[in-house]
């Protein structure tokens, strides 16, 4: 007799993908296992697209951005595209070639920030490190993603005895004191080899290590916090909870009279200036080839996108309790997304965008909420106005508030999630 299997929620979903979240390389594997499993078909940039009516596709760049779609079954002459746009890479250290360190009889591993971290929510907690490592065997070039599945690293603070500035103004030195401690020898042992070390994990007797993209990530778990487990806590909440809401959101709809557009661009946290960010042409290439492979002239494309709308999702600001005075007005978590705005464009909200994301939420009865900073602030950014420098669209920022963003370790409000994959979904759903 066959049992029944109890259908995952979306909240269970989300932190089960958070946790297996190690690097940006293992983030897209897990969107395009969730595509896969929804019959998504896997097109190669390299290949012609053959697209079929009614079928899905998805194409990855790097194995670190990943843009989906969906082909309706019925193509008309005037079609638009219906896209989302996220990061999901996070802020944390990058291991340096060669990275092993030897100080007395201690090994660390030398690294690098990667975006702009806080770095001291890393100190004191059990880290490792994940990422891709490309290798040579047989005269042929490999690659594999690894993730040491333990607890391998950690970064320790100076004991406040030594720094008794620590609370008020310690300065944090990435060269020297971000570090992580690796392991312990002999004071006279040289001998440990970094790479051998790489390919043991890959278990390649014969090969030799070429090169390596690998980061360090946070070994705590997501967690419920709160009295009724009203929030989320996790490591990468920036921008990954917005990430998978929203795959969530795109997996749950059907759109007959658009193109449906899921998009996942690496490298926001330090400037989408490669090949696969937001600003490198992979999102302009991937629709302008389904324009053409879809029989439509290349002067079609620029008539299809005119027509189109984009939701930049990524994470704001929430008021932080113990400082509402550094928030312009209050932004509450589990009160709605929010819908950001800059008036020197770091956010591509304007009057127009914004008022149809008002319209969707008011007509769907989905809470949102407004944010700008203090004008005496600088705020940050975010991948929106990167992408609209090479495809012009309207398009809204929104995100899911939250606590300590670009920590080790952040919070948000449980019921936003819920908010954020139904948003998507009628906004895919064309519910408006």
């Amino acid at each position: 007799m066959k049992t029944k299997t109890a259908k995952i929620n979306n909240i269970d979903k989300l932190m089960h993908l958070l946790d297996s979240s190690f690097s940006v390389f293992h983030v897209v594997k897990n969107i395009e296992d969730e595509l896969t499993a929804h019959n998504f078909i896997k097109i190669d940039e390299t290949e012609n697209f053959n697209l079929i009516k009614g079928k899905n596709y998805y194409v990855k760049r790097n194995d670190s951005s990943i843009i989906a779609f969906k082909i309706p079954n019925k193509i008309k002459k005037e079609l638009s595209f219906r896209i989302t746009a996220t990061h999901n890479d996070s802020p944390t250290f990058k291991l340096k070639p060669h990275p092993v360190k030897k100080v007395g009889n201690l090994l660390q591993l030398d690294s690098e920030p990667y975006g702009g971290g806080i770095y001291n929510t890393f100190f004191d907690k059990p880290l490792s490190f994940a990422g891709r490592v490309f290798y040579s065997e047989e005269g042929k070039l490999k690659s594999k993603l690894v993730n040491v599945d333990k607890d391998l690293l950690i970064i320790p603070n100076v004991a406040i005895h030594m720094n008794r500035d620590v609370n008020t103004s310690n300065n944090i030195n990435p060269a020297i004191d971000t570090l992580p401690l690796f392991a312990s020898v002999k004071i006279d042992d040289n001998s440990f080899d970094f790479d051998k070390y790489l390919l043991n994990l890959l278990k390649c007797k014969n090969g030799t290590l070429l090169s390596h993209d690998l980061f360090l990530y946070n070994r705590e778990k997501a967690k419920f916090i709160g009295l009724n487990d009203e929030f989320i806590a996790s490591s990468k909440e920036d921008d990954l909870s917005s990430t998978y809401s929203s795959l969530l959101g795109f997996l749950n709809s059907h759109d007959e009279n658009s193109i449906s557009v899921y998009s996942s661009f690496d490298n926001e946290e330090v400037g989408s200036l490669t090949r696969q960010g937001a600003m490198s042409t992979f999102l302009k290439d991937i629709l302008t080839r389904v324009v053409l492979t879809l029989g439509f002239k290349y002067e079609d494309y620029f008539k299809f996108v005119a027509n189109s709308f984009v939701l930049s999702i990524d994470n704001a600001h929430a008021s932080h309790p113990s400082h509402m005075e550094l928030s312009n007005k209050p932004i509450y978590l589990n009160e709605g997304i929010v819908i950001k705005y800059n008036a020197n464009a770091h956010y591509t909200s304007d009057g127009l965008s914004s008022s149809y994301i008002k319209l969707l939420c008011n007509e769907n009865k989905i809470p949102y909420q407004e944010f700008t900073n203090r004008s005496d602030m600088r705020g940050g950014s975010t991948l929106g106005n990167l992408l609209q420098s090479q495809i012009s669209v309207n398009m809204v920022d929104i995100g899911l508030p939250q606590l300590a963003m670009h920590s080790a370790y952040e919070t948000l409000g449980r019921n936003d999630i819920e908010h954020m994959i139904n948003l998507v979904t009628c906004f895919f759903n064309n519910n408006l």
